[in-house]
């Protein structure tokens, strides 16, 4: 699926390639870059959550997602499930070493005092055996909480739980997996032909995602069910990932729906600055190939 960024800024929804502006801010005297850390120039944040990273499959955009980590230094990683993929592992094996530089800036990122939370997800439903278990600094676990700066509580969970699919017909799951990595096959061969004749990206999933209304209102049955249980649970707000649209969502009663995105279309990070603003990244992955470029801000939330 490709990402749809969603924002709700001062009650105000802002979709992602829309005719809207891509971004509004809401004070004009706020930096739009991250803090800096030094002469290094890495950036400093209080949290980052990243979720379906799909390490283990060929449309991993590892590249992008390295260059991301190795300029960055954050107080909590939270990687919010999926982050290896045990079914495309046990259907094809794809693990380069960019793969590897991964999980190595990972471990090494805690041992130098960041938490680093791995939740589980049901593409790597397999480390459920080994929850609550710390293996090199990281801790696996079904569920985790964050505080944000200003003393919220956002409820940690990779969401396929919520999902009927995954609960009532596990074998449709994974044939809907299978369906998506073709998808995601034809759309790179489809968009190869366009560059070379000067086209601009354009996503098949999007496109399917935006035209066929069971699909809108998967999406948006995910997200009030998720939303239902952090509520009820008492929490301020909820990060998830597993239907790979990042969003960036505050309810008119402050409520938070966030969701990570994925790092094998949209390549997307949520994170909290210093200062408590929490903030949606995106790399421009559809226009530059370039994995050496910086993630844009799409979207922004300022807490008191």
């Amino acid at each position: 699926m490709t990402v749809v960024t969603r924002a709700t800024l001062n009650g105000q929804r802002l979709e992602h390639g829309s005719s809207a502006p891509r971004r509004e801010r809401l004070t004009p005297n706020r930096s739009e870059r991250p803090e800096q850390n030094g002469s290094s120039g890495s950036r400093t944040y209080r949290a980052v959550w990243l979720s379906d990273i799909h390490l283990g499959t060929k449309g991993c955009k590892a590249g992008y997602l390295l260059h991301f980590l190795q300029n960055i230094r954050t107080k909590n990683l939270y990687l919010v499930g999926d982050i290896i993929d045990g079914w495309s592992l046990r259907r094809n094996w794809h693990w380069d070493s960019t793969h590897n530089q991964i999980v190595r800036h990972i471990l090494k990122a805690s041992t130098r005092g960041t938490y680093v939370s791995l939740i589980c997800g049901n593409h790597d439903e397999f480390l459920r055996d080994y929850t609550n278990f710390d293996f090199g600094g990281v801790r696996i676990t079904l569920e985790d909480e964050h505080v944000l700066a200003d003393g919220r509580r956002l409820l940690l969970t990779h969401g396929d739980r919520f999902d009927v699919v995954i609960r009532n017909a596990a074998w449709l799951a994974h044939l809907g997996d299978w369906a998506y990595t073709a998808s995601l096959w034809l759309n790179d061969v489809f968009n190869s032909v366009r560059r070379k004749i000067g086209r601009p990206y354009w996503s098949l999933s999007q496109f399917l995602k935006q035209k066929v209304k069971k699909a809108v209102n998967y999406i948006d049955d995910f997200e009030q069910a998720v939303s239902r249980d952090a509520r009820q649970r008492g929490f301020d707000g909820v990060v998830c990932g597993h239907i790979h649209k990042a969003a960036l969502n505050q309810e008119d009663d402050s409520f938070l729906y966030l969701n990570c995105g994925d790092w094998v279309e949209s390549c997307t990070a949520l994170v909290e600055h210093l200062d408590g603003r929490l903030e949606l990244l995106e790399f421009a992955i559809h226009h530059d190939k370039n994995p050496q470029q910086e993630p844009e801000p799409v979207a922004e939330i300022l807490t008191s």
